[in-house]
């Protein structure tokens, strides 16, 4: 990347500007493959905390390091963006670095550790063994990663390009600067919270199927993914409803973008159900899976790329439309090969009717508020307590309408506190059953 960083800024993506970010970011590289090599350790171990406080460290370095290097860049030379984005991203490398400083030290001092799954024994086994056993696992996965990434350098290499039959070059790259800059960093948010179900599903499938603890493993894995679809509806709906006021919020002198917001919202519960899905699939063995059902997404999307971009009533949604469909592909796919693996049984009523249910009403609500306080106060103070009041609301519909039942509840951190609470309501009745033994953690 850094000797190549001319060339594919100049000719494959075809942003001359980007030069010099990608200088800035290509140290990042080595360190992250570094971090994923540490962190599967430890998350193979089911030390998860781990993960969670190199990335907390890692962004704290980001946007510290982020917000001085820019301003740095503007006081001594002037607002020249070239040079003011290659500051950001070359805090995104002192960030890595940073994290990878503590896990390193954090290694040193536990690798001694134990990783065999409780009342698992295992024996011996040459070196030579391990690492096709690794490369057997690893492969697949990497290539679920790499397709990711190509994925979204498709939109690096053809929204520009598709853009341009219609438009000036100047007009493009402010039409894919809103795509990659705004759009897919709102939607990508969700993946973060649930990014955790998806992580830990695979050392505790894992360790099930090794215990042949098929009972455990089924309910770990429907558990997690009715929450992937908690998380995903709502996130779906809020930013389709509240797109504009969310970008005018967060990008008050640039806030355009609105539509293609709310089309690329719809993409994400089908994102973070095919995340939680192959986290699933890999647990089970089934590494290959999730990347050819990737696969296929991702040559859904370069097809409609391609047809829909360069199409004037359409332009930069033909991307947005290429990435739904790319995923509702991949997981589509997963959740069949899932399905006839896994004995789960699906409810329409539990997965997809009470949850669709529970956002509607969030959904209305919320926006009727902000329509109510925006006649009042300013429209950023409105969103903002709209968005508050949507979080409360689709809590307390999901608890009217029972989505969870006691043993999911007993799974959810202080799951038995706010299981009391809600039999003292008169929302559950306790039965004083035992204690759910398959508590996630």
């Amino acid at each position: 990347m850094f000797l190549g960083a001319h060339y594919i800024s100049n000719v494959i993506i075809q942003i001359p500007e980007s030069e010099l970010t990608l200088v800035a970011l290509s140290p990042s590289i080595f360190f992250v493959s570094l971090i994923c090599v540490i962190r599967g350790y430890f998350n193979g171990n089911g030390t998860l905390k781990v993960t969670a406080n190199s990335q907390t460290i890692e962004q704290i370095f980001k946007t510290v390091f982020t917000i001085i290097l820019v301003e740095l860049v503007a006081i001594s030379i002037g607002l020249d963006t070239r040079i003011m984005a290659a500051g950001a991203n070359l805090a995104t490398t002192v960030a890595t670095i940073a994290s990878f400083l503590y896990l390193f030290k954090f290694y040193k001092r536990n690798r001694t550790a134990s990783i065999n799954a409780p009342g698992v024994v295992t024996k011996p086994e040459r070196a030579r063994t391990i690492l096709k056993k690794i490369l057997y696992v690893s492969f697949p996965i990497s290539l679920s990663a790499i397709l990711s990434s190509i994925n979204k350098n498709i939109d690096t290499s053809t929204v520009v390009r598709g853009l341009r039959t219609f438009m000036d070059e100047a007009s493009a790259k402010v039409q894919y600067g809103i795509l990659s800059g705004k759009v897919e960093t709102l939607t990508a948010l969700p993946l973060s919270f649930n990014i955790a179900f998806a992580t830990a599903l695979v050392p505790a499938i894992s360790s099930a199927r090794a215990k042949k603890d098929l009972s455990s493993a089924n309910k770990r894995v429907g558990f997690s993914i009715l929450v992937t679809i908690l998380i995903g509806l709502p996130c779906t709906a809020g930013m389709f409803v509240f797109a504009e006021q969310i970008l005018k919020l967060l990008f008050p002198a640039q806030a355009s973008g609105s539509l293609v917001l709310q089309i690329s919202s719809l993409a994400i519960v089908f994102t973070v159900l095919a995340q939680t899905i192959n986290g699933a699939l890999q647990g089970l063995g089934k590494v290959m899976v999730p990347a050819i059902a990737f696969a296929i997404g991702v040559v859904v999307k370069f097809i409609l790329n391609n047809i829909l971009i360069p199409i004037p009533s359409i332009g930069v949604n033909g991307a947005s439309i290429g990435t739904i469909c790319c995923n509702i592909i991949a997981c589509a796919i997963g959740f069949s090969v899932l399905k006839k693996n896994m004995k789960i049984k699906f409810s329409f009523s539990k997965y997809i009717l009470k949850p669709l249910i529970a956002t509607f009403i969030m959904s209305v609500c919320s926006y009727s508020i902000y329509l109510l306080l925006a006649s009042i106060i300013s429209a950023k103070i409105a969103t903002i307590i709209s968005i508050g009041f949507a979080i409360l609301i689709y809590a307390l519909a999901i608890i009217a309408l029972k989505v969870f039942t006691k043993d999911e509840i007993f799974m959810i951190p202080y799951g038995q506190k706010i299981f009391q609470i809600l039999v003292k309501f008169g929302i559950y009745k306790d039965k004083k059953s035992a204690i759910n033994p398959y508590k996630f953690s």
